[in-house]
């Protein structure tokens, strides 16, 4: 069952996402910037620290984040 947080992260996902393709389309950023952003999103998450938990949770923040960047799914196909 989904909770409250759940639907605010793919909510914030979503919004993101969009806010990065816009930037794109607009010529604001390039794709190497936008993939810059998402690297350093998950270099930071990777380089978390804390208790186990709080490390694990922040492994599969990065672990999706990369996912994102080798499928490709950040960027829309022309």
């Amino acid at each position: 069952m989904s909770t409250a947080s759940e639907h605010a992260g793919q909510a914030a996902l979503s919004i993101c996402e969009a806010l990065l393709l816009a930037m794109n389309d607009r010529g604001v950023l390039p794709e190497h910037e936008i993939l810059g952003v998402l690297r350093d999103a998950a270099a930071t998450h990777e380089n978390a620290v804390g208790t186990d938990h709080e490390t694990e949770n922040h492994r599969a923040v990065a672990d999706l984040i990369n996912a994102i960047i080798a499928g490709g799914n950040w960027v829309r196909m022309v």
